[in-house]
């Protein structure tokens, strides 16, 4: 199969783009709401295995490991949405750590995530529209090309991502903030996005199933469920819960101190 790696003509530069280029990371655009900046980046299609292996340390049994065609490219933003972003779209901060805008929006729910996105699109108009990623797209990126418990090798600091460091990862024990931090706290991971693992968790469009073991194609998760896909790892986590296979799950109504949502397109 022949993966193009470019966006379609018509997504970049998209009509809302008030700015776009091309960095070491790859190409990137962003749209402004009431003063208020979003960098999306673009996500080349390939494949990638999904999940974890059997010899991961601390790995979960629904972590199947198999591979993942991501057939079609797709934009991500680079960081979780923020306060401010939030706050200019729908009026109000659901956060409760809610003293630094720039700190992500958390304690919204995955039907909340739905009422931003189609303000977001009807403010926007035409051009990409604005979605939840799926989880394979939300792995894939996380991963950048890793195959490692994290993106970048196999444990983490609380130098690289915000979590309990009383309960490392296969490593020495860190910090403990016992709160968020802004979103572009840390290095990004070889793709440009900052914190796939850590400060919260990020709602996927999937409803929470069995992974196959076999290939597949740009999967969308089951049909129907009870509980929407979460992953990344939050603030109040240890970091076996920040790997990049590792999954949780809650109804789509469900608010968590620790959850937040990243916005994808196209």
């Amino acid at each position: 199969m022949i993966l193009d790696p470019n966006p379609p003509a018509d997504d970049f530069p998209a009509p809302w783009a008030i700015a776009f280029g091309e960095d070491a990371f790859g190409l990137w655009q962003a749209f402004e709401i009431e003063g208020v900046r979003q960098v999306m980046r673009w996500m080349m299609p390939g494949r990638f295995s999904m999940g974890s292996p059997e010899d991961e340390a601390e790995r979960i049994d629904d972590e199947t490991l198999h591979s993942v065609t991501v057939s079609r490219g797709y934009w991500l933003a680079e960081t979780t949405c923020t306060q401010a972003l939030w706050q200019a779209v729908t009026g109000e901060n659901l956060a409760h750590f809610d003293d630094d805008p720039q700190c992500p929006v958390e304690q919204v729910a995955w039907e909340d995530c739905q009422g931003l996105m189609a303000a977001i699109n009807t403010h926007l108009g035409s051009g990409p529209r604005l979605r939840l990623p799926t989880e394979a797209e939300w792995e894939y990126a996380c991963r950048a090309g890793s195959k490692g418990p994290f993106s970048r090798g196999d444990s983490l600091t609380t130098a690289q991502a915000n979590y309990d460091g009383n309960y490392p990862y296969r490593g020495e024990k860190g910090e403990y903030r016992e709160r968020t931090v802004p979103v572009l706290s840390f290095e990004p991971n070889a793709w440009g996005l900052f914190q796939m693992h850590g400060n919260v968790w990020e709602w996927c469009s999937d409803w929470l199933g069995d992974y196959p073991a076999q290939p597949v194609i740009d999967p969308l998760g089951p049909a129907e469920g009870r509980k929407r896909v979460l992953r990344g790892g939050g603030w109040l986590n240890d970091g076996r819960r920040l790997r990049s296979a590792f999954r949780v799950a809650g109804a789509p109504g469900y608010r968590g101190r620790g959850v937040g949502v990243r916005l994808a397109g196209g």
